[in-house]
């Protein structure tokens, strides 16, 4: 057998430099990377030999590098990806937010972590967290519940399974997940003999399972038996590559599609069968064609208590289709299922329903689509915009191609609402809902859809807590939009904490903070001093105007906006039930000294009395 002696490092680099796509492209793209104590000198040296072959970049911070390259996986439907590695100790429990984003979220991220030595010889070493029980335990234990696959390399030779075992994972259309290999640091810098054929270029096919012919069969029987069926469209739907399937589906059996989080933009907003979006932030024709659904046909989704209002959202007497290439998705709620590949399955049932139609409420998208455009119209008096009127103007400002992005606050209900793609035009990180997420996430987008414009919306509350790689972006000339809509606090779980739950203005806006002096940020100083282009609107007609700027640019664009924090229709934040009748199950104080919190108790056991599983 012919080997090559490597150290374990310049091994793992050269395998993953040859693992390939069906479309002749690296699967792992390359790999961020902020080196310290355990991964500079065996790792790092390791990724400096092939940097003309396998690049390396480097991020501000652990966790928002990992983000930028969760999104640019999300961003290619899971058909590509990138690695991270991290120092032992911080650096590597840095990374944990985003491996649990990306568990959540179903994509693939491949995390080196560096670890403590497998010798123990120095122990304890710098930044080493001991177990006073368990002598194996390392600080890369806590990734053991949010990775799909963890594996400790102790020994070169551990590389030759626990690589493609990784990469197994990460390119599985059902098991797709966050992949840790923790890396002991001594093991990085050991030599062995590796087989030359393990570094011949592999090609990761993702399948396409068929569905049960039996299951197959009862769910076109019970389609075919409805009266008014509704399709609830998830994230499952674009990584399957179904949109063209689902919409044709639609078109053909006449089924009005209401959005998650996930699945928005896998139908353009102009298909006549996109009622938009579902559940607590959903559309007044979306939610009531859900209400009055006899059978309800999840495609690709996980059934979030968004999506179904907490259980609330169907009538008791609906049936529950779930298509998901995920045996424990397909079965929740209690739902029929049909485990198959989205597109394969949405072909086959078509094919098998012949002529079949129902009878939507086309009436109904059309005045909800006009009162969106009411909503989001330029404001006519003074006062600031609201985060509606910020959509608005960015969607007046914008191409066909813009992709809107974001990840927690006010803005993902709002954009869920209110923003109107195009195919693939919308990016939301809500399985997790992570703060912080949005400029790194941008970044990544960029990365993956380099044609296409990036509109980053986020919160001054959003922006504070991770805004650094700003100035990756900067130095990489990677160009995309920040809209900072500043309402001076955590504003989304100031409306939550008062008109959702019955409590008092705490600890969320500044202003009810217990402060000495309330802060007067400068974020258009802050995100100049990191090189991005920077600037603060007065109104609706520059912000505009600025958005159109933008595109010119190489760079990042800030726009800051003052925006007053407002309810908008259908949302179901202005009150615990929502204009709509949705439901979002937050828990409500059961005792209290205050009327109002009383008050919404009561509210709340009249809601929770009608959560159910949908079976």
């Amino acid at each position: 057998m012919e080997t090559i002696r490597l150290t374990a490092a310049q091994a793992m680099v050269r395998w993953l430099s040859v693992q390939m796509t069906e479309e002749g492209e690296r699967f792992i793209e390359g790999m961020w990377a902020i080196f310290g104590h355990g991964n500079v000198a065996g790792i790092g040296e390791a990724l400096h030999g092939a940097r003309d072959s396998f690049p390396t970049w480097r991020g501000q911070n652990e966790q928002t590098m990992a983000h930028a390259a969760i999104a640019y996986a999300k961003a290619k439907a899971r058909r590509r990806a990138h690695a991270v590695t991290s120092s032992i100790g911080p650096g590597s429990t840095n990374v944990v937010t985003a491996a649990a984003l990306a568990h959540v979220n179903r994509l693939p991220l491949l995390i080196v972590a560096g670890d403590v030595f497998a010798n123990r010889r120095p122990d304890p070493v710098l930044q080493q967290v001991e177990d006073f029980d368990d002598g194996t335990v390392s600080a890369n234990d806590c990734f053991r519940p949010v990775v799909r696959y963890f594996d400790r390399i102790t020994r070169p030779e551990h590389l030759l399974t626990a690589l493609p075992r990784a990469l197994r994972v990460m390119t599985d259309p059902a098991n797709c997940g966050p992949a840790c290999i923790a890396f002991c640091q001594d093991v990085q810098a050991e030599a062995w003999d590796w087989p030359v054929a393990f570094f011949e270029p592999k090609v990761w096919r993702i399948r396409r399972p068929e569905p049960d012919q039996a299951e197959l069969a009862e769910v076109a029987a019970l389609i075919g038996a409805a009266k008014n069926p509704v399709i609830i469209a998830g994230g499952g739907v674009i990584y399957s590559g179904a949109e063209e399937a689902l919409g044709a589906f639609a078109s053909k059996h006449q089924i009005p599609v209401a959005e998650t989080q996930a699945g928005k933009s896998a139908l353009a907003q102009a298909h006549p069968m996109n009622f938009g979006a579902s559940g607590v932030d959903g559309s007044a024709a979306a939610n009531a064609a859900s209400r009055a659904a006899d059978l309800v046909i999840g495609v690709g989704t996980r059934l979030q208590d968004f999506t179904t209002g907490s259980r609330t959202m169907f009538a008791p007497n609906a049936r529950l289709v779930s298509i998901n290439i995920h045996g424990y998705d397909a079965a929740k709620h209690g739902a029929v299922s049909l485990v198959a590949d989205a597109k394969v399955a949405l072909e086959k049932l078509s094919a098998l329903l012949g002529d079949y139609n129902a009878s939507p409420d086309t009436e109904a998208r059309t005045d909800w689509l006009r009162a969106v455009d009411a909503h989001c119209a330029a404001p006519t008096g003074d006062g600031l915009p609201s985060d509606a009127q910020v959509i608005g103007a960015v969607q007046r400002a914008t191409g066909e191609a813009a992709i809107a992005m974001c990840a927690a606050g006010t803005m993902p209900g709002a954009l869920k609402l209110l923003w109107q793609p195009s195919q693939g035009g919308y990016h939301m990180e809500y399985g997790y809902s992570c703060m912080g997420y949005e400029v790194a996430g941008a970044m990544g987008i960029k990365l993956a859809q380099p044609a296409r414009e990036v509109i980053c919306f986020v919160g001054d509350g959003s922006y504070m807590m991770a805004n650094s790689e700003l100035a990756t972006a900067v130095m990489r000339r990677i160009p995309f939009t920040v809209v900072l809509t500043d309402n001076r606090g955590y504003g989304c779980i100031n409306r939550l904490q008062t008109l959702g739950c019955g409590g008092e203005p705490f600890n969320n806006m500044y202003v009810d903070c217990n402060v000495a002096v309330q802060p007067t940020i400068d974020y258009v100083a802050h995100a100049a001093s990191m090189g991005a282009h920077a600037v603060k609107t007065a109104d609706i007609a520059q912000l505009e105007a600025e958005v159109k700027a933008a595109r010119s640019r190489d760079i990042p664009t800030v726009i800051v906006i003052d925006t007053i924090a407002r309810d908008f229709p259908g949302t179901g934040l202005e009150t615990s039930a929502g204009e709509h009748g949705h439901f979002w199950d937050v828990a409500v104080p059961e005792t209290s000294n205050r009327e109002k919190q009383r008050n919404y108790f009561a509210r709340y056991l009249e809601q929770t009395a009608k959560a159910k599983l949908v079976n």
